[in-house]
């Protein structure tokens, strides 16, 4: 049975970044949905990455004062 989610060494390989802050910069830069863990970490769908479904990617809130 294959991994819910991708391991540290493969976001590695993915982002090409070790440092999490790096990685998080990195997938919202590839537009890959993603969460971030109680222990700082990104954590990505295996599915996200191997086409499977599609996960909508959540937009930064801004208030509306400031939208255009």
């Amino acid at each position: 049975m294959t991994e819910m989610f991708l391991s540290s060494s493969e976001l590695v390989v993915l982002t090409g970044r070790k440092i999490k802050a790096k990685q998080i910069e990195a997938l919202r830069r590839m537009g890959i949905a993603f969460f971030v863990n109680a222990a700082g970490r990104p954590v990505v769908a295996r599915l996200v990455v191997e086409g499977g479904k599609q996960v909508p990617v959540r937009q930064a809130w801004q208030p509306r004062v400031l939208a255009t």
